[in-house]
């Protein structure tokens, strides 16, 4: 699907992409919206900041990972990269009362970060308000990106890790600490099971 969405949108232009976008969008059937989805992915270069709006709509009507990730990940994570100073709309996404566009805010920065250097510090930001959190798809989120980052990062991570062991849940801790030296994630597990056995 991904290469199919990808020649078919090559040719277009700006206008061009949304109308197709919204035509397959408009059909609620999964394999519509995902190659909807993966058009938008496919021409970055066509994206503008003012496209962020239709693309949280799209978000919402989502409903489901296997879409906000593509959107979230795949297409505002590369229309940040071309125009940085957007992340800042990422601040009111952190704390909608939707978990999948509070997912999103996370997500859209694993490619500026990976990708571009941009400091760890907006998602840790927005980590740390969410890390107290029961929705599994935030918590997951939360570990995913701290996983990415600790294999580039493993200094920072454990180090924001360490104070929060007895925060983060489980999931959120086992991703995180996939990359990080042995002793650091053997230490943060041990704490993180020795503090939430007190709790």
């Amino acid at each position: 699907m991904r290469a199919a969405a990808k020649r078919a949108v090559a040719p277009l232009d700006h206008a061009g992409l949304l109308s197709v976008v919204e035509a397959l969008w408009a059909a609620p059937v999964f394999e519509r919206r995902l190659a909807a989805a993966l058009a938008l992915e496919a021409r970055p270069d066509l994206l503008e900041p003012t496209d962020l709006d239709s693309i949280e709509r799209l978000i919402r009507d989502s409903r489901t990972w296997a879409l906000v990730d593509v959107l979230a990940g795949g297409v505002v994570g590369r229309l940040l990269l071309r125009h940085p100073a957007s992340a800042d709309e990422l601040d009111r996404w952190a704390i909608d009362d939707d978990f999948w566009v509070r997912r999103s805010a996370l997500l859209a920065l694993l490619k500026p970060m990976k990708q571009a250097g941009l400091p760890l510090d907006r998602f840790l930001r927005y980590a740390d308000a969410m890390l107290d959190e029961k929705e599994f798809f935030i918590r997951k989120a939360i570990g995913w990106v701290l996983r990415e980052e600790g294999a580039r990062r493993p200094a920072e991570v454990a180090a924001w890790l360490r104070t929060r062991t007895h925060r983060a849940s489980g999931v959120t801790m086992r991703e995180a600490v996939k990359h990080l030296p042995a002793g650091d994630r053997d230490a943060l597990m041990a704490a993180h099971k020795g503090r939430r056995s007190l709790s």
